[in-house]
């Protein structure tokens, strides 16, 4: 009977789909493509079909890992599967923690790009002010308490979905298909190769499909995880990719390329006005509004849920002693997040949660080709593949930071740097002269990191 009971609580198949179609289908969506336009030109429908192409190859490892260990500790927990617990397990998790404060930095930014569309022109310069104060705001939210932050995510998911998926087929249907030729070569840069800017344009897209990693953290709630979980990411990918590229195919229909790109920041609510009018121009700021505010709001609990459990795991020092913080990982994941918005634009945001998810992405299909041969039952050439993709997009990605916005790169290099720094040493601070690090794993065990 306990377990009956048990087993009604937990989600569906279509439940955990909804779910994760709600994370994923966030408010990145809403500047990212502007930025791609300004790297592809008219191309910027087809990035979407592409990047998705990587992600399809990218999810095979997180399926399979969902489907052998699924557990609330998501990628933290294939990581330590792969390389045991200490730095290397370490600096990846923090990389994602890392991308996942920039992903609320970027949505908090596109909250004051969107919000600011309601003033005047001379309030342009706003928006990280606007972003600040939301970020503010889900800290608010996030202290009330899970059962506030639940019936916010599932109220405002129905809403950013339904909105979004209305924008897509409406706008479609009235602006039709855009020619999509590939002929305008956007000014910054027509001096690369062929082609190479629409590989790099790949790591910007990917954001936009990023969230399926949330997905793996539904292990415990989620009824038959060994095989729901892998379905549930496959089919809200495959949602989200429909739904992203009808999506840009009536911003194209909407809006000269030249138009997208000058309205990077807002190019939904761009395209909707010559599309729909006036009302179409509000209910895209609308929708946009309610996607931020409810992606900052969940991003802010996930990321401090993601950074305590590695306090917990002592993969980083104890957060527990400081001060008398209620909620110490949340307030450090606020903080971060509110420098962020504050010292960079959308642009910039997005580039330096793109290499860093890049590379975590990375790590993740490493794992689990080269220690989990024995564990995990799945193809070695697909990790392969999926590597070999990260590698080109993120290489083609990193050169043109470096022709166009090198601060990018510094920053990231600074931050990978930092990270690698402080992990080792806070593992050689716990590290018994046998290589044994105690750990705050299940087993409560010492373990030996694996190198």
């Amino acid at each position: 009977m306990k377990n009956n009971r048990e087993n009604k609580d937990k989600l569906s198949l279509i439940g955990s789909i909804s779910l994760g179609t709600g994370v994923m289908i966030g408010a990145g969506i809403f500047v990212l493509m502007g930025q791609i336009a300004e790297l592809v030109g008219d191309l910027f429908p087809i990035a979407f079909i592409a990047g998705a192409i990587v992600v399809g190859f990218s999810s095979y490892s997180y399926v399979k890992f969902s489907n052998a260990f699924p557990s609330s500790g998501g990628v933290v927990k294939f990581l330590s599967k792969s390389y045991g617990p200490g730095t290397t397990t370490g600096v990846f998790s923090l990389l994602m923690y890392v991308s996942m404060v920039v992903s609320e930095s970027l949505v908090a930014g596109t909250f004051g790009a969107y919000t600011l569309r309601l003033f005047p022109e001379s309030y342009a310069g706003y928006a990280s002010t606007l972003g600040v104060g939301l970020i503010v705001v889900a800290y608010i939210v996030n202290i009330l308490g899970n059962k506030v932050i639940g019936v916010t995510a599932t109220f405002t998911a129905i809403i950013k979905v339904v909105g979004i998926a209305i924008l897509a087929i409406a706008g479609l249907a009235i602006s039709g298909f855009a020619d999509i030729t590939g002929n305008y070569i956007p000014a910054n840069t027509e001096t690369l190769p062929q082609g190479f800017a629409f590989v790099a344009a790949l790591a910007l897209s990917i954001l936009a499909y990023k969230g399926f990693t949330t997905i793996t953290n539904q292990g415990g709630d989620i009824k038959n995880p060994h095989k729901n979980l892998g379905r549930s990411i496959i089919i809200s990918i495959l949602i989200c990719t429909l739904i992203y590229v009808a999506l840009a195919l009536a911003v194209a229909g909407g809006l000269s390329i030249p138009e997208v790109i000058a309205a990077k920041d807002y190019a939904l609510a761009a395209a909707a006005r010559p599309v729909f009018g006036e009302w179409g121009s509000w209910f895209t700021i609308g929708i946009a509004i309610i996607a931020t505010v409810s992606g900052v709001i969940a991003s802010v609990f996930s990321s401090s849920r993601l950074l305590a459990m590695l306090s917990n795991m002592k993969q980083v020092p104890s957060l527990k002693g400081m001060g008398n913080f209620k909620n110490p990982a949340l307030i450090f994941t606020v903080s971060l997040a509110i420098l962020l918005t504050a010292l960079f634009n959308l642009t910039r945001i997005a580039s330096i949660g793109a290499i860093f998810y890049l590379i975590m992405d990375i790590a993740i299909h490493w794992g689990l080709f080269r220690h989990l041969r024995k564990e995990v039952e799945f193809q070695p050439i697909i990790p392969l593949i999926a590597i070999i993709l990260d590698i080109g997009v993120l290489t083609a990605f990193i050169y043109i930071k470096y022709l166009n916005d090198p601060l990018v790169l510094i920053v990231a290099a600074i931050g990978i740097i930092l990270i690698l720094l402080a992990e080792r040493l806070f593992m050689i601070s716990h590290t018994d002269s046998e290589g044994n690090m105690p750990m705050g794993m299940d087993d409560n065990k010492p373990a030996k990191e694996k190198m």
